[in-house]
């Protein structure tokens, strides 16, 4: 029984997938680790990771400065970008199945935008909520998200009432550049108190400790569980919402829940990391080659995919000039804008 179990186990080529995701994603954190100015051998890693889990003594052989490089500096930089690669991949794929266009993700709705004024904001005034603390900086920035997409696709059925989804893009980069510039303005009237804030704002996960890890990781769940759970709602939707609708599926119920869950993710997102663009709109596309249009399928295998590719943009974010580093938002825009284009231009020849 165990035998026949394990062959149709390997003939069903539907794993294929999960296993080169799941492989790519743990390649790319054991890169992450151990590259740099200092270079990890792998298998130390492991013994680090491995002994800090499970409360074990760490042999002699393994050098103390080492164990400080992986558990305190490298090791929650990789999780805070997988994290957030996840968090913008997941949300990318949720918007376009949606809204029926490969070309949305939170960059180009103006989400990102919505959610960095959110985080600038809090910086700005210092803002701390009572009883929520070191939350409320994902807090507001999710809030902001929210209202950002609510006023996108306001504004776009004033516009358009037909709501085409290249009105929605067109009035999401609207949104994202007066946000824009409300943020520049920001900027400007504080002079150098502000300054670092530019640099968090271009995308960065640089100097971020198990401390952001911990800001992240709720939010990065609920959105994760919250849009799962929508995942067959998403197939239906992506045939028209009158098509859903006939299936039994109550649509503005769905869809509202499906765009907070995706404003939770990129909010929480934007607050740890800055506004890191294209990565919801570059690995669904990918994905969607690869696996089709099922979001069952679609949504795992992006956070899989989002995470790895963000952390290996991260590593050449940092090693590319070494000593400095580039923010990594101009890694992910230097791929993310040509792959942009290349989708516009498929989709309007088709």
């Amino acid at each position: 029984m165990p035998k026949q179990y394990i062959q149709n186990f390997l003939q069903n080529k539907k794993w294929i997938p999960y296993g080169l995701a799941f492989g790519f994603s743990i390649l790319s954190i054991i890169a992450g680790i151990s590259i740099g100015t200092v270079s990890v051998p792998p298998i130390d890693i492991l013994t680090i990771i491995g002994a800090k889990i499970f409360r074990l003594e760490l042999p002699s052989t393994i050098d103390t400065m080492f164990v400080n490089i992986v558990y305190s500096i490298r090791l929650p930089r990789v999780i805070l970008a997988f994290l957030v690669g996840g968090s913008l991949a997941v949300a990318g794929a949720a918007f376009q199945g949606l809204l029926r266009n490969p070309l949305a993700d939170p960059y180009t709705l103006g989400v990102s935008s919505g959610a960095s004024v959110g985080a600038v904001v809090t910086l700005f005034f210092q803002l701390s909520i009572p009883f929520i603390g070191i939350f409320t900086l994902p807090f507001l920035s999710i809030i902001c998200s929210i209202i950002t997409v609510i006023l996108v696709l306001s504004f776009a059925q004033k516009v358009e009432r037909s709501m085409k989804v290249e009105t929605i893009i067109l009035t999401g980069i609207i949104f994202s550049s007066f946000l824009g510039s409300l943020i520049s303005l920001m900027i400007a009237l504080t002079g150098e108190e502000l300054r670092q804030i530019i640099g968090w704002l271009l995308g960065s996960v640089s100097m971020r400790g198990w401390d952001y890890v911990k800001i992240i990781l709720p939010f990065f769940l609920l959105g994760i569980v919250l849009i799962g759970f929508n995942a067959k709602e998403l197939n239906a939707m992506s045939f028209g919402e009158e098509q859903a609708q006939h299936l039994g599926i109550h649509v503005q119920r769905r869809k509202l829940l499906i765009l907070v869950s995706s404003s939770i993710l990129t909010g929480s997102a934007v607050a740890v990391s800055g506004t890191i663009g294209f990565v919801g709109l570059v690995v669904p596309h990918f994905v969607r080659q690869l696996v089709g249009h099922n979001h069952v399928h679609l949504l795992p295998l992006s956070i899989l995919l989002g995470g790895g590719f963000l952390v290996l943009a991260d590593l050449v974010a940092r090693t590319i000039i070494t000593p400095s580093e580039l923010p990594i938002g101009v890694i992910t825009a230097l791929i993310g804008a040509p792959i942009f284009g290349y989708i516009l231009m498929k989709k309007r020849g088709s």
